[in-house]
């Protein structure tokens, strides 16, 4: 146990500080807030992979009392390697340059070191020198940026669009549940699942990508507590294979928006027009469900997604700049 400023005690979180640890976070980065039961979902789905992903979470409290700081040390299924890890750090706005951070990363460096870390990842807002500052300090570059991207829903001209959305012969616009009505959930999910493996495969990401097995795809989105089958878009063949698609998340802080997750299209079906329909498509759910805007998430160098986001109107936010420590 460590101890910083302000007789503020360092300790390993528990699953009891997650209300408190979901507030911390959405005050750090209210862009993206979190919820205690999203935060839950997430943490049960690591501590669950057959991976065996390490998950280690520190807090910074004061007394017996608020939540100042947070830590973590986690790795992911998606972007595995034994050595690989992915390290979080914040701070409450107001107790920040009192030493909180310091001491917390200092627990944190400790811990990857005693577990022979070979590289770790993590970053900070481009608005937020500080933390780039803090992070390259302790030896962290930067390898690549990713930006929110935001259409507002009323800047949106559905109509000039409509043809678009219109999908090539022998394919058909199916939303999950949809398909599951049509197939039955275990072969809409497997359809849903084997189109997502394909469509991922040159998503930009700062390692390389590792299998995401059936069964670890089924928990992260359907016991996800912002997942809506509806907002699941597919173009599907005749066969019953997706050829491209795009997710659609709610969002339980703000129910004016609504999060892209994956949107993409098997390379032997790329250069039809398949992303924008489907994500037209989307945008469509979008509308009828009433939300006031949508979010994406591009690396920078996703020129593609970029200039399709661009040309339906989003429009990028402030940029999250990835660093890394060491290599593997």
């Amino acid at each position: 146990m460590t101890r910083a400023a302000l007789n503020v005690t360092i300790r390993e979180a528990t699953d009891h500080d997650l209300p408190a640890l979901a507030e911390l976070l959405s005050v750090v980065n209210p862009r993206h807030p979190w919820t205690a039961e999203r935060l839950a979902h997430d943490l049960r789905t690591l501590r669950a992979d057959p991976l065996g992903l390490h998950v280690a979470q520190w807090v910074a409290q004061e007394g017996g009392g608020a939540l100042l700081g947070a830590a973590s040390a986690l790795q992911f299924g998606g972007m595995y390697h034994p050595g690989r890890y992915h390290a979080e750090l914040g701070v409450h706005p107001e107790a920040r340059a009192q030493g909180i951070g310091t001491a917390l990363a200092e627990v944190l460096g400790t811990h990857l070191q005693a577990r022979g870390a070979q590289e770790v990842l993590a970053g900070s807002y481009e608005d937020e020198p500080q933390g780039v500052a803090f992070l390259q300090a302790r030896g962290f570059t930067e390898v690549m940026r990713f930006f929110d991207n935001v259409l507002e829903m009323a800047d949106f001209d559905a109509p000039t669009w409509a043809q678009a959305e219109v999908l090539p012969r022998g394919l058909r616009l199916r939303s999950l549940a949809e398909l599951q009505a049509e197939q039955g959930r275990d072969a809409a999910l497997r359809a849903y699942y084997e189109g997502w493996v394909a469509a991922r495969e040159d998503v930009p990401r700062t390692g390389e990508a590792t299998p995401v097995p059936f069964e670890r795809f089924c928990q992260q989105r359907l016991d996800r507590p912002e997942f809506f089958p509806e907002g699941v878009l597919l173009a599907v063949t005749e066969e019953g294979e997706v050829a491209a698609l795009s997710e659609l998340y709610g969002d339980e802080h703000h129910p004016g928006r609504l999060n892209t997750g994956l949107t993409g299209t098997r390379r032997e079906w790329r250069r039809q027009g398949l992303a924008l329909a489907v994500k037209l498509a989307a945008l469509r759910v979008a509308r009828e469900r009433g939300a006031h805007e949508v979010w994406t998430g591009n690396a920078t160098t996703n020129a593609p997604m970029l200039a399709l986001n661009e040309r339906l109107g989003f429009r990028p936010r402030v940029a999250w700049i990835e660093m890394k420590w060491g290599g593997v």
